[in-house]
């Protein structure tokens, strides 16, 4: 059984990502506190690249590296489905110290 760490991180850059193949995906740079990860996430439909950099989000960070379209990602950024089926940013309710775990 492979554990998973989640992690609180902070979306410092965010841009969208034309050479995908999948719609509305962004390169996201998430700050961990003492490291910094890519993570590409498919969040388009329901947020924009300007308005989620800042934000506090909940990142898988030990699933290993996916190569999509020349991009390293190196995380996870964790989402709910919407009513369309369409990823919603998961996040503390509150500011969080950076880096810390899910219990």
């Amino acid at each position: 059984m492979l554990d998973t760490t989640v992690r609180v991180a902070e979306i410092v850059d965010a841009e969208a990502f034309e050479e995908a193949r999948k719609p509305e995906l962004f390169k996201l740079t998430l700050d961990l506190g003492e490291e910094t990860l890519d993570s590409a996430a498919q969040l388009g439909y329901n947020h924009d690249p300007d308005g989620v950099v800042g934000r506090q989000v909940l990142c898988a960070t030990d699933l290993g590296t996916v190569n999509i379209a020349g991009y390293e990602s190196e995380a996870l950024t964790l989402g709910v489905p919407d009513d369309d089926g369409h990823p919603v940013l998961v996040a503390p309710t509150a500011d969080v110290p950076l880096g810390g775990e899910l219990y």
